[in-house]
């Protein structure tokens, strides 16, 4: 699925709608997509906003728990259902649900702009997207912010196999579905991940004089 969607206007890419003015996520099942999808293609913009309510609130959580940034996150979110728009027909329900489609979409938007971060940053700033050199200071008790700069910090597998199976408590079969592995890879990478945070999250032992 080739991402080549460009905003064609003047400025900044407006937001589909604020995520902090949205309303709650509608209900949304693999019968309801399938239906408002078959809507959308046939021209009825009602049922893009249905299926906008229903899944930008998982695609927002998964780009921002990607990324650690809400900014970025929110324009991501809004990629995604750009792309949508102008590749509905894309979606095949028999080949898998519309939740799993458009994290698939998500992620690859987030590779796309890590991708272009890590072109345009000085040399000697490159190790910062580097796991042995972290930005931050592990050693600060565990609370949601430090754990979530910390998950943004991992290569990029771990970090999609914790963000999908423990931040968004997608089964090892729907997180291989997104991630279009073997179940053995996602088990594989969640415990590499968990193991690489948890090293990061230890006490540094106090050196003996």
């Amino acid at each position: 699925m080739p991402l080549n969607v460009r905003y064609a206007g003047h400025g900044p890419a407006p937001l589909l709608l604020e995520p902090a003015t949205l309303p709650a996520a509608i209900p949304s099942n693999v019968d309801t997509d399938r239906h408002l999808m078959e809507r959308f293609r046939a021209g009825d913009r009602e049922a893009f906003t249905a299926l906008y309510r229903a899944h930008h609130p998982a695609i927002f959580r998964f780009a921002f728990h990607m990324t650690a940034d809400r900014v970025k996150a929110a324009e991501i979110t809004q990629d995604v259902f750009v792309w949508l728009i102008h590749h509905a027909a894309e979606f095949d329900p028999e080949r898998g649900a519309l939740p799993s489609f458009l994290a698939g979409v998500a992620r690859k938007f987030v590779q796309r702009r890590l991708r272009s971060e890590r072109r345009w940053l000085p040399f000697d700033a490159g190790a910062v997207f580097r796991f042995e050199a972290p930005a931050i200071d592990f050693a600060i008790a565990l609370d949601a912010e430090s754990l979530r700069r910390a998950i943004a910090l991992l290569p990029i597998r771990y970090r999609e196999a914790i963000v999908l199976c423990d931040l968004e408590s997608q089964s090892y079969d729907e997180a291989a579905a997104t991630l279009g592995c073997a179940v053995g890879t996602i088990r594989s990478r969640l415990h590499r991940g968990r193991e690489l945070l948890a090293r990061k999250f230890q006490p540094k032992k106090e050196s003996r004089l």
